[in-house]
């Protein structure tokens, strides 16, 4: 128990004016003197003792009537541990440009608005902890530290399953745990957002998994560094959050884990760079199941490592020349609209020059055949009215599927392709029929046939006669009246009529497997 006579100086002026609310300012007001990453040498006339802050939290200097209680202290060196696990604290607290000796551990605490800004600190806990207002850690340090049963060894900030009435803010801080967990949130349920904006630098993962985020997430800027052994800058499996605002810059040096997350508004990496983990064989986003209004893919430069959107789902994609790696996965990735991003401005997709190519290329650096993609991509063409763009996407898929096939199933595929682009092309049919007709009425027109039976039949017409032996169904009265005997004629006569099977079967099994599929 502490007594008043045991205080030192600064000790006593917090004690005096904590019960109004007072901030006790313990700067010298020298720039080179109140360097807070030199506070482990400040003397004995800047530094508080933590339990007395902890005595103070916990009732020992009861309020004045007529003031609001709050502990406020400035440009002081703190030593000991700040324990204050499962406390219930009815004041705020406010740290500003102080040095910690000890970690702060807030595990289970309720407390009211916290404030630490510019200050350092190795490690805070506050790990299921209720805070009614804003936490501001604006422009401090944190380093690994705090650790619980419920973080990885190596924790600078810890609000699992916390919950926070007002907003979480993070700009300009700079959060210490190369090969930790820089902020391990996972569970964190929040009423405002979460600003780690202005050159918030993390260097370790920053977990958010399963994070209530109705405010949003806005990291413009930020620079996440030095990854665990997963090599995973930014993991937000399963997070829910208005929006999620990852551009001005945002660098991840690692993989950017968006596994199911749900952004009800904009999902952003405008002007991002995603560099993948430091060892080069890591994805640098994975967002499969992820669900987006808006989803701004246009990046700074193309990531360095695969990009994950098997199952994904937005309803407006936006991208640029520098938003796809060599290897894409996009299988089962849905959207209602793309839009490209270019010089003049941003633009639907469709209209650009060479849109089908450019987009085929897309889907073609995912790895082996999927169907869907091509699906998907002529689903969208035909919805903005492109139909002959939707049926050369289809017509890509079937030649790309065609490579996953059997010899004898390739050769097949060949031959739909060259006769009616596997239906969608019903025209070359109309092409190769012009053209076997007049060859065959050319070459008939030279020689005069003879006739079955003499005196019989109708005259001979090369043009019928051709059109006879093309048409397999029916007839016209030419092809059983006259034969050749000429050997190279009769052949000729042999193959359009093997021409004309091929091509009738090849037009009705083209037809079919474009109104299947349509």
């Amino acid at each position: 128990m502490l007594s008043y006579d045991e205080l030192t100086s600064p000790e006593r002026e917090l004690w005096d004016a904590f019960p109004e609310g007072r901030r006790v300012d313990l700067r010298t007001g020298v720039p080179e003197d109140d360097r807070v990453v030199e506070g482990g040498q400040w003397g004995a006339g800047r530094t508080v003792r933590a339990a007395v802050i902890v005595a103070l939290l916990l009732g020992m200097n009861t309020t004045q009537p007529g003031a609001v209680a709050c502990l406020r202290l400035a440009g002081a060196r703190i030593t000991g541990p700040l324990d204050l696990a499962g406390a219930q604290i009815g004041q705020s607290l406010w740290f500003e440009d102080c040095w910690f000796e000890e970690p702060v551990n807030l595990f289970g605490a309720s407390t009211r608005t916290l404030v630490i800004t510019g200050s350092r600190v190795p490690g805070i806990d506050a790990g299921s902890a209720h805070i009614e207002g804003n936490v501001d850690l604006r422009r401090s340090l944190l380093e690994s530290g705090a650790s619980s049963p419920f973080n990885h060894d190596i924790t600078a900030l810890s609000l699992t399953n916390a919950r926070v009435t007002g907003g979480i803010v993070l700009n300009k801080a700079e959060i210490n745990a190369p090969g930790g967990w820089a902020v391990a949130a996972g569970g964190l349920v929040m009423e405002g957002g979460v600003f780690c904006r202005g050159g918030f630098l993390a260097r370790g993962e920053v977990r958010l998994l399963g994070a209530q985020l109705p405010g949003g997430l806005f990291m413009q800027g930020a620079q996440l560094t030095e990854p665990g052994p997963r090599g995973v800058a930014l993991a937000l499996d399963n997070a829910v959050a208005s929006t999620l605002d990852f551009s001005g810059g945002f660098t991840a040096n690692g993989t950017v884990r968006l596994q199911g997350t749900r952004a009800s508004g904009t999902l952003t990496f405008e002007g991002a760079v995603l560099n993948g983990p430091p060892d080069g064989r890591g994805p640098s986003l994975v967002a499969p199941l992820m669900q987006a209004v808006d989803f701004d893919f246009t990046l700074a430069r193309p990531p360095s490592g695969t990009v994950d959107l098997q199952g994904a789902q937005v309803s407006h994609l936006h991208d640029g020349e520098h938003s796809w790696p060599e290897a894409v996965e996009l299988d089962g990735f849905v959207y209602g609209s793309i839009k490209v991003d270019e010089a003049a401005g941003r633009r639907e997709a469709a209209r650009r020059r060479n849109s089908v190519p450019h987009r085929v290329a897309w889907i073609r650096r995912c790895p082996g055949y999927n169907p869907q993609p091509y699906e998907q991509l002529a689903s969208w063409y035909r919805k903005a009215g492109h139909d002959d763009e939707a049926r050369r996407v289809l017509l890509a898929k079937q030649r790309h599927r065609r490579r996953t096939l059997p010899w004898a199933a390739r050769a097949w595929g060949h031959l739909l392709d060259v006769t009616v682009g596997y239906g969608y092309r019903p025209w070359l049919a109309g092409v190769w029929l012009l053209a076997l007709t007049l060859l065959g009425a050319l070459s008939f027109s030279t020689h005069a046939p003879r006739p079955v039976q003499r005196g019989e039949g109708a005259p001979f017409q090369p043009l019928v006669y051709t059109l006879d032996l093309l048409i397999p169904i029916g007839g016209l009265g030419q092809r059983t009246a006259w034969y050749w005997p000429n050997g190279s004629l009769q052949w000729l006569a042999y193959l359009l009529i093997a021409f004309g099977w091929i091509l009738t079967t090849a037009v009705i099994a083209g037809v079919t497997r474009a109104l299947q599929k349509s």
